[in-house]
């Protein structure tokens, strides 16, 4: 069987955006990570308003 070159690839997509995740929140408290959270949420409400 021939392996196919892939110009996208999902998985690598998901552990990349993970790894920035995680560098981003990497030692803040419990209140500082929900704020950083709660921020992002505002920033995809305000980006994509039709979604909800």
């Amino acid at each position: 069987m021939k392996k196919m070159s892939k110009s996208f690839d999902c998985v690598e997509m998901m552990h990349e955006g993970a790894l920035r995740i995680y560098n981003e929140t990497r030692g803040m408290s419990r209140e500082e990570e929900l704020a950083y959270w709660r921020r992002k949420d505002e920033e995809a409400r305000k980006q994509h308003p039709r979604l909800r």
